[in-house]
């Protein structure tokens, strides 16, 4: 039988290097097709596109991955740009939150993770922490810590013990989007996942990089909701 088709978010480096070329090309980090696989889905990367193309992309998947990468732009929620910000990815941001919006439009289940997660909280009219001083890692620097899950959400039941996660980013949830809860905390009380509550959509947000582990409950549970949704049978 099909496995469940999910969808990864992609984007382009103007200079990539593979044999005897050094072209623009559009990539994402083989770890994120590694854990849907794992996991039980079929991967299928998805380059930018006009962000009206949104829906239509979208018709043929059963889940979404909205991969880490820079900075959303803070013009998305209205702040002035902090001097260590980023500079804009605007055909980035344009086409993930388009995307972001056609999953929610389509119930479809979606799985942010780092900038993914911030991509979703701007989509529903969050804001973001733009530097993240003192907290429990060194921002910018790939490293681990422990998450606590917060009682009674979904990621708690996937996750019911305090994890340690890989984690490398600068940038944090300030005020949470419409309808999300937080899931997760660091110690230091960073919001490192969010989610919707509704039982019938499975939308979840986590702050770190579960590419770069071997725990696979988070990507699993999106595997079989994107199963159910699908009618596609998964183990």
């Amino acid at each position: 039988m099909p496995r469940p088709l999910i969808g990864i978010t992609t984007y382009v480096e103007d200079s990539t290097r593979y044999g005897v070329w050094d072209l623009a090309a559009s990539v994402v980090p083989s770890g994120y097709y590694a854990l849907v696989q794992a996991a039980g889905g079929a991967a299928v990367l998805l380059p930018p596109d006009e962000p009206g193309a949104a829906a239509e992309v979208l018709s043929r998947v059963d889940g979404l991955v909205v991969a880490g990468g820079p900075d959303v732009d803070p013009a998305h929620y209205g702040a002035a740009r902090d001097p260590r910000t980023g500079a804009p990815a605007t055909v980035r941001d344009q086409w993930e939150l388009a995307l972001i919006a056609a999953a929610l439009d389509a119930g479809l289940p979606l799985l942010g993770i780092c900038r993914g997660m911030q991509a979703l909280n701007v989509a529903l009219g969050g804001t973001l922490i733009q530097h993240i001083d003192g907290h429990v890692d060194t921002p910018g620097v790939m490293s681990w810590h422990p998450v606590r899950p917060l009682p009674g959400t979904r990621y708690a039941e996937l996750v019911p013990e305090e994890a340690q996660v890989p984690t490398y980013h600068h940038q944090a949830v300030e005020r949470l989007g419409d309808g999300l809860v937080v899931s997760a905390r660091a110690v230091d009380g960073t919001v490192e996942a969010i989610e919707l509550p509704d039982p019938a959509r499975w939308v979840l947000g986590v702050q770190w990089h579960p590419e770069r582990d071997t725990d696979t409950r988070v990507m699993s549970s999106l595997i079989r909701a994107a199963a159910l949704r699908g009618a596609v049978p998964v183990a």
